[in-house]
């Protein structure tokens, strides 16, 4: 193999540029050709590709984003825009294919793996929703954005005793909402995977209050119900100020953590030695504390779990 090309795809996701990163420079330090490919697969089809060199990724690691840019690709979900994708990864003598990204992305990867083109996929998602790696390349960070934007907000809700509704992303998945309720203290954590009870968390709320707790915060999955619904049903039937925040797009930026810079760095380079050792259409993730390559026909039929204990440890520890 002497010809490898990386892009991000789907969402953007912060530790995306030191898994960029790492795929180059492993490449480089092996003899290869690296290219990066941009806008992920839309690329491909517009035949975006340039050559990245050592100083392509210099002062790259510590910032969010993608400096190979992402884009969603309906073209490609067509037979007519998988047929120009693979012939011109064939015309360019692309050997070996890294594509980070989640899901939506590796269903893309398997296409050009079984067209012939090897293929290795690096999860990178905050939704943290891909099965077979305990994190997702961005989880980490998405999660203390989220945790910093309850500590602010507490400051404020306490100061005017208040009951705070904050809404993250989690379209599907209820991860960034637990992970960060439970670091943050909600009172309350509301999840796509899980039913919730209005009533119930309107007796928390008033439990809280009688033994003068001066606010409270409720954190809500996008996916599982609308933060502004919740708010204004609370507000109406506990007649109490109840303000909503939707943290949106922010929790998709900002400098990547160094837990999610140390992990894109390594399955970034995992993917490098995959594709070397002559290895398609796998995923290589962070599983039970080790860089393990799963087929994507496993990742897809096995679907990740909402960690349930910590959803029963959240919701004990805020009685």
């Amino acid at each position: 193999m002497k010809n490898i090309a990386v892009f991000t795809s789907g969402g953007d996701a912060p530790g995306m540029n030191a898994a960029v990163r790492a795929v180059v420079r492993k490449s480089i330090f092996h003899g290869l050709n690296v290219f990066g490919i941009k806008r992920g697969f839309q690329g491909l089809i517009n035949h975006e590709i340039m050559p990245m060199q050592l100083g392509s990724v210099a002062d790259t690691i510590h910032r969010g984003g993608t400096i190979l840019l992402t884009a969603r690709s309906p073209e490609f979900l067509t037979p007519e825009g998988q047929a120009k994708a693979i012939t011109f990864l064939q015309d360019q003598q692309i050997e070996g294919l890294v594509v980070i990204g989640g899901d939506g992305s590796f269903r893309g990867g398997r296409v050009l793996h079984e067209a012939g083109i090897k293929t290795v996929g690096v999860p990178g998602t905050i939704d943290n929703d891909i099965a077979f790696t305990d994190h997702c390349i961005g989880f980490d960070t998405a999660v203390n954005t989220v945790t910093d934007a309850i500590n602010k907000l507490r400051d404020t809700a306490t100061s005017h005793e208040r009951i705070y509704v904050i809404e993250v992303m989690g379209r599907d998945s209820g991860n960034i909402a637990l992970q960060a309720g439970l670091a943050g203290g909600a009172e309350s954590i509301i999840v796509p995977e899980a039913p919730f009870d209005l009533t119930e968390i309107c007796n928390r709320l008033q439990r809280g209050a009688q033994r003068g707790k001066l606010h409270s915060v409720i954190l809500v999955a996008e996916g599982a119900a609308s933060a502004t619904h919740i708010g204004d049903e609370i507000s109406r039937i506990l007649n109490l100020d109840v303000r909503v925040t939707i943290l949106g797009h922010l929790q998709r930026g900002g400098t990547p953590t160094a837990f999610d810079r140390i992990l894109a760095s390594r399955l970034g380079a995992k993917a490098v030695d995959l594709l070397m050792e002559g290895k398609s259409g796998l995923m290589a993730g962070f599983y039970k504390g080790e860089i393990k390559a799963t087929p994507f026909k496993e990742v897809f039929e096995n679907p990740k779990e909402l960690n349930w204990d910590d959803y029963k440890l959240a919701a004990i520890l805020a009685i």
